[in-house]
């Protein structure tokens, strides 16, 4: 039987207790009197009942989050993290393993002018700055306009410690330059495409990311999807890097690049059989870092089948952020060897090596630098002025005439932010490619940008 059951003879009983006397004395008055208490007792009866039962409701809803609460519980959650469900988003991982998902919208728009013709629609030279694609000897100026949404990116991160104390990690980034699936006309449509794929294990780095010749905390606060272009280096591939404090050694996917015999079209041999070596140093500050890194290597070109030939090719880097103040930086970087033009802008200015009418291979040498001045104006402004040059020293008994002599470049800045992780930027360039004939050309750009990162 309910409270409500229960209740109902106690109310009964109440009620002819008081009805009695007005029933022995037969007075209307007091049975009136009697009603209206009796209906009164009733009242306040009900608001027992009531209250009774919203109290067993909220018994039974703080229970049900008591038993969120020890599920939660049972898995301890790495430090700093936040628990948003009761279990894990990668069931199959090892206890304790974080996993954090991120990127970026960015939305690219441009307006191109050309001293000598246009940048051929649908290359990397109408996404960004590439020095290589600059137009020479053509027939005159031409201006033209692009967006596109293709470095927009997203990135996923795993990372836990074992009970042992050993670290494991794990990333894999995409965005969607490299991998067109519609055109400009109706859909500009572009797939996903690996920027970053690799595992850690402690010390160890296994997989694709940036060279262990790049470095990543000297480049410049570019509104152009790369910068300095002409002068950076500029490789992701996959590797198998070792660090140790200040010091990383990694062994990387050989390539070697060749400029054919004459002049003709670049040729990505794809004949290496020995890894690229590389050696960084970086020492750090309060007063910013220096890094300084060298790399050998294997340059191989077999023309014909079972006629191989070879070179060796090395370079050394020096780079580094200097902070001259609490709002300014200076960001540099200085490249110098032979064989070394893959490493440079995302392999688009130079090759690695110079072929023979017979096919061997002489090392291409050259020198590559920038420099970068970087200011904050306020929390929500910044901007930034850097320079770029690369310089080549071609054999044109071997190359002909029509090959890169050098490429330099001017740049300027100023990036908005008036929301935390929402930038607003625009970018003017000024950019210059010459032969080794001397004929050059132009280019002059205003590159837009607006990214929000999450």
């Amino acid at each position: 039987m309910n409270n409500r059951g229960q209740m109902r003879p106690l109310v009964a009983a109440m009620a002819l207790a008081l009805a009695l006397p007005g029933v022995a004395f037969g007075q209307t008055a007091k049975e009136r009197e009697l009603e209206a208490r009796i209906a009164q007792l009733e009242s306040q009866v009900q608001a027992l009942l009531q209250s009774q039962q919203q109290q067993q409701t909220t018994i039974a809803e703080t229970q049900t989050r008591l038993d969120e609460v020890r599920v939660a519980q049972a898995a301890p959650l790495p430090a700093g993290s936040q628990p948003i469900q009761a279990t894990t988003i990668t069931p199959g991982a090892n206890p304790g393993t974080k996993f954090t998902v991120g990127g970026n919208v960015r939305i690219d728009g441009f307006a191109t002018k050309t001293t000598d013709g246009d940048i051929a629609k649908g290359t990397a030279g109408r996404d960004f700055y590439v020095p290589g694609a600059i137009p020479v000897g053509g027939n005159g100026p031409d201006t033209y306009m692009d967006a596109h949404g293709k470095f927009s990116r997203i990135w996923f991160d795993a990372s836990t410690t074992l009970d042992s104390g050993a670290k494991l990690g794990a990333r894999l980034e995409l965005d969607f330059f490299g991998g067109a699936l519609g055109n400009t006309a109706a859909t500009n449509t572009y797939g996903a495409t690996i920027r970053h794929a690799y595992l850690t294990y402690n010390k160890w780095l296994v997989g694709q990311t940036w060279s262990n010749f790049m470095d990543t905390a000297a480049l410049l606060d570019s509104v152009d999807f790369v910068g300095p272009t002409d002068a950076v280096v500029f490789v992701r591939q996959p590797q198998v890097r070792y660090t140790s404090g200040p010091w990383s050694v990694s062994l990387e996917n050989p390539e070697t690049t060749v400029q054919p015999f004459g002049g003709a079209a670049r040729v990505i041999a794809g004949d290496n059989s020995i890894p690229d070596v590389t050696a960084r140093y970086t020492h750090k500050g309060d007063w910013g870092h220096f890094s300084v890194a060298g790399m050998a290597r294997q340059l191989k070109y077999e023309p014909v089948a079972g006629n191989a030939h070879s070179e060796t090719g090395f370079a050394a880097t020096v780079s580094g952020l200097v902070k001259l103040g609490d709002s300014t930086d200076l960001r540099y970087q200085a490249t110098a060897g032979e064989g070394f033009g893959r490493y440079i802008g995302l392999a688009t200015v130079q090759q690695d090596a110079m072929a023979s009418g017979s096919g061997d291979l002489d090392a291409l040498g050259g020198w590559a630098a920038y420099v970068g001045l970087r200011h904050v104006f306020n929390p929500g402004l910044r901007g930034n002025v850097y320079y770029a040059r690369s310089q080549w020293d071609n054999d044109t008994a071997l190359t002909g005439f029509g090959v890169t002599e050098r490429v330099q470049s001017w740049h300027a800045n100023m990036i908005w932010s008036p929301a935390p992780k929402l930038d607003f930027g625009i970018e003017a360039i000024w950019g210059e490619r010459r032969l080794e004939s001397g004929t050059d050309g132009e280019l002059m750009r205003i590159h837009t940008m607006a990214r929000y990162s999450f």
